[in-house]
């Protein structure tokens, strides 16, 4: 398997992309190929000395700044390692795509480069959230800000087919984030999608509050780009909050800091089930290709995270499902 790393994407690149790239690469056994400016990337893998032929660089000489506009970037930068990482794809040279980078570049380097499956109408980015039963999966989280109902109606689609076939849920329970659960609630597009929905042949369970999607209520949690990257960015801010919290408290007194010491290891665990990297990248579902998005701050860890479940995508042939699905 042949896995794509754009080695110029993250807030702190090339240094996470390089150790990533070498670790991926001795955890499988299979090349990563590693693309970017390649004057830069030659030393930094070399003084990790991968085995021969497990990191292969291939040279894209312009970056696709996260301040950059995504589709004139898109347009004036087709030698940027986003652009080049999505040829791969598309000319077969590649089975999956990873990057850390410009999350808007990344959309329509995919719609422009790849193209949509078949059918789709709008491209959807669905990461995996950390919820009382494991994870859920969010479709979408701000690739598109505008829907209609058939939008979410495909978003749903989608996304019970990547809880199916990469998280090995048989029958997805499907829920329609809203202000409240009953039928009827929300705003015009939850109103005008509950019937899509309801008359579906998905899993769907209705509404769901934010307090059934933290309690697991639901295995997909369909709702527009907007609303989904407001309930992510929240979640995630609250959750850095009472980890801070936690941390101050216990170690403003003796008997605090003592107990704190002895709960470490459970502390620990928590910790580890709300840091992002846990889950590595958001697959944008609905494109021509298996495209992973990663945070900006993204460390070596999550993009390794990130590059296992893109091998778990094509492993599981999620975009042939897709196609035939859609």
């Amino acid at each position: 398997m042949r896995i794509v790393l754009d080695a110029m994407g993250s807030d702190t690149c090339p240094e996470p992309e390089v150790e990533a790239a070498v670790q991926a690469a001795k955890k499988w056994g299979d090349p990563i190929l590693l693309v970017g400016r390649k004057n830069e990337l030659e030393p930094k893998v070399a003084a990790l000395q991968p085995e021969p032929g497990l990191v292969e660089i291939i040279h894209a000489p312009e970056v696709f700044q996260m301040t950059d506009k995504p589709a004139r970037t898109a347009r004036k930068k087709a030698t940027s390692s986003m652009a080049v990482g999505m040829d791969l794809l598309k000319e077969n040279k590649a089975d999956a795509f990873v990057t850390a980078g410009n999350t808007g570049g990344a959309l329509v380097n995919a719609i422009f480069r790849l193209g949509r499956i078949r059918g789709v109408k709008r491209p959807a980015l669905s990461p995996a959230v950390p919820v009382a039963t494991g994870t859920a999966i969010v479709v979408d989280v701000g690739a598109n800000t505008d829907c209609k109902p058939d939008y979410l109606l495909q978003f749903a689609k989608l996304g019970s087919l990547y809880a199916s076939k990469v998280q090995g849920i048989p029958e997805p329970r499907v829920g329609l984030l809203s202000n409240g659960e009953e039928e009827g609630k929300g705003n015009q597009l939850v109103k005008d999608t509950f019937p899509l929905l309801k008359n579906s042949n998905l899993n769907f369970i209705g509404n769901v509050e934010p307090k059934e999607v933290f309690a697991g209520e639901a295995d997909v949690v369909v709702t527009d780009g907007f609303y989904g990257n407001i309930l992510i960015k929240s979640s995630e801010a609250v959750a850095k909050f009472l980890v801070e919290i936690i941390k101050e408290q216990i170690q403003a007194g003796v008997a605090t800091s003592i107990g704190g010491l002895l709960a470490k290891p459970a502390f620990k665990r928590v910790f580890a089930v709300l840091d992002p990297a846990e889950y590595g990248g958001a697959p944008l579902l609905g494109v021509q290709g298996i495209v992973f998005v990663g945070h900006g701050r993204s460390d070596a860890r999550a993009l390794v995270n990130a590059i296992g479940q893109a091998r778990k995508a094509v492993e599981n042939k999620l975009l042939e499902a897709m196609q035939a699905g859609i």
